[in-house]
C-alpha cells in the first residue's frame, strides 16, 4: 500500500501561522492526519502519537534542535524532518548529527515537501519491517516454538542451552522430518554468533563433481567456465555457523577437506595455493547410522570423531507421542490463517486419531497432515473425520525371525522396503540404493 494511503499522522511544529496552515492543508489533501503546534513545548505533549515530525529549527522558547534531542530520547523510531530559513551546511550537519531524518531549506515548494515526507515515511516503514522480521526470526527458534514437552525433548532443550554459547561441533542424528534443521538453527541463535551468517549446506543436493567448488570456492580459470573467482559456502559463513545437512552423503575426497576445516580452520580454493583461514562453528546432521558407514568404509573414522563432539539424537515422533497434542494445536494456529479456513481449534477425537498413527514421516508429516486437513475442513473445529492420513507401512517390529510378515508376499515386502528407502532418502535414488 502506498504511503499516502496509510493515514499516517504528522506533527507540524511551526510558529509562523500562515506557513503552518499551508503545510496542514497540503498534508491533509494528500491523505495524512495532521497535528499542529506553534511551540516545541506544545508539540512535546502530542509527539507520542506522531508517525513523523516536521519542525522548524527557530522556535520561541525551546529550539527545534532541543525538541529533536528530546524526541530522540522519548521515541528513537519516529522520523524528524527539520525546516529553517537560515540554512547552511553547518546547520544541516548539526541537525543530522542530532538525529534528523532530512532537512528542508525555506522557502521550499510543496512538491519538494511531499517528496521529503514520503521518503522519510518509507524509510521508517522499511526499518519497522526489518525490526519486526528480526524479532520474528528470533522468536521462531525459541524453545517455546520448538514444541516438545516429552522428557527426550526437554533433554535436547537443555543441551542446546549448554552447547549454544560454545564453539563445540554438534552432530544431530535422527530420521527425516524430526526437526534437525530447526534444532540446528536454535543452536545458532542461542550462540554469540546469532547476528552472523548461518549457511546451510545440503550435502546430498550438490553433485559430487561440484561439491568442492561449492564448499570451498574457486579461482578464475580453475576450470572451464570459471570466468571470475567465487567464494565458497565456508567463506560465506566466516564468523558464523555452517550447517552440514546429510553429512553422511559427503564423498571421501571431500571428507578429507572437511576434516582439515574442523582441525585447522583453513582451506584453499579450487585452483589456488593460497591458504585461507576462517572462523566457523560447524553443526552437522544425518539420518544415517554413521557407525555402520564406518564399518563399511564409506565414512572416515577421524572425521566422525571430529563431528561427534556433542552428539544429539532427536527421537522420532512415534517415540514421543505425548508431544502430538501440543504440536497439532501449534500447527492449527500457525497454518489456519494462511489456508484461509475458519478453523479455530482441534477436537479430542482428532487428537486421538493422530495419536493412534505411527508417523513414519515424523513432525514434517504431521504438519503436512494438519495443513491438508485445514484446507478440506468446512467447520470451525478440526474433527477426526477431517484428518486424512496416508496408509504408509508401519515400522517392522524387531524380531529374530527372518520370515515375511504374515499375509504379505515377497513382492509386496520388497516394494515396501524400496518405498521406505526412497522416503528416507527424500527421493534420492542413489542414497535409497545405499540404504
Amino acid at each position: 500500500m502506498p504511503v499516502l494511503l496509510m493515514k499516517k499522522r504528522i506533527l507540524v511544529v511551526e510558529d509562523e501561522d500562515k506557513l503552518r496552515r499551508v503545510i496542514e492543508l497540503q498534508l491533509s489533501s494528500a491523505g495524512f492526519e495532521v497535528d499542529k503546534a506553534a511551540t516545541a513545548e506544545e508539540g512535546l505533549k502530542i509527539v507520542d502519537r506522531a508517525d513523523l515530525v516536521l519542525t522548524d529549527l527557530r522556535l520561541p522558547g525551546m529550539t527545534g534542535l532541543e525538541l529533536l534531542a528530546l524526541i530522540r530520547r522519548q521515541n528513537a523510531q519516529v522520523p524528524v524532518v527539520v525546516m529553517t530559513a537560515f540554512g547552511s551546511i553547518e546547520t544541516a550537519v548539526e541537525s543530522m548529527k542530532a538525529g534528523a531524518t532530512d532537512f528542508l531549506l525555506k522557502p521550499f515548494s510543496l512538491d519538494h515537501l511531499m517528496q521529503v515526507v514520503n521518503k522519510a515515511l518509507e524509510v521508517r516503514a522499511l526499518r519497522d519491517e526489518n525490526r519486526k522480521l528480526k524479532e520474528e526470526l528470533g522468536r521462531r527458534y525459541e524453545f517455546d516454538n520448538i514444541i516438545g514437552r516429552s522428557p527426550p525433548m526437554q533433554e535436547i532443550f537443555a543441551t542446546i542451552e549448554r552447547v549454544g554459547p560454545t564453539r563445540a561441533t554438534v552432530l544431530l542424528a535422527g530420521e527425516s522430518g524430526v526437526g534437525k534443521d530447526l534444532i540446528a538453527r536454535a543452536i545458532h541463535f542461542h550462540s554469540p554468533r546469532r547476528d552472523r551468517p548461518l549457511v546451510k549446506i545440503n550435502c546430498n543436493a550438490i553433485p559430487e563433481n561440484l561439491m568442492e567448488s561449492e564448499l570451498f570456492g574457486y579461482e578464475k580459470g580453475a576450470f572451464t567456465g570459471a570466468q571470475t573467482s567465487k567464494p565458497g559456502k565456508f567463506e560465506q559463513a566466516d564468523t558464523g555457523t555452517v550447517f552440514l545437512d546429510e553429512i553422511g552423503d559427503v564423498p571421501a575426497a571431500i571428507q578429507v577437506k572437511l576434516l582439515r576445516i574442523l582441525q585447522e580452520r583453513e582451506f584453499e580454493r579450487l585452483g589456488s595455493n593460497q591458504t585461507r583461514h576462517i572462523d566457523v562453528r560447524v553443526v552437522a546432521a544425518t539420518n544415517q547410522d554413521l557407525r555402520t558407514a564406518l564399518e563399511q568404509g564409506t565414512f572416515r573414522e577421524d572425521l566422525y570423531y571430529r563431528l561427534n563432539v556433542v552428539p544429539l539424537n532427536i527421537p522420532p515422533l512415534r517415540e514421543r507421542k505425548v508431544d502430538i497434542p501440543f504440536l497439532a494445536n501449534h500447527f492449527v494456529h500457525k497454518l489456519a490463517p494462511d489456508t484461509g479456513c475458519r478453523v479455530e481449534s482441534i477436537t479430542d477425537a482428532a487428537i486421538e486419531k493422530l495419536m493412534s498413527y505411527h508417523w513414519p514421516g515424523n513432525v514434517r508429516e504431521l504438519e503436512n497432515v494438519i495443513e491438508r486437513s485445514l484446507v478440506m475442513c468446512t467447520g470451525t473445529a478440526l474433527d477426526a473425520t477431517d484428518i486424512k492420513l496416508e496408509n504408509a507401512p508401519r515400522p517392522r517390529p524387531q524380531s529374530d525371525s527372518h520370515f515375511l510378515p504374515e499375509g504379505m508376499s515377497l513382492d509386496q515386502y520388497e516394494q515396501d522396503i524400496i518405498r521406505e528407502a526412497l522416503r528416507r532418502a527424500d527421493g534420492n535414488k542413489s542414497q535409497a540404493a545405499r540404504l
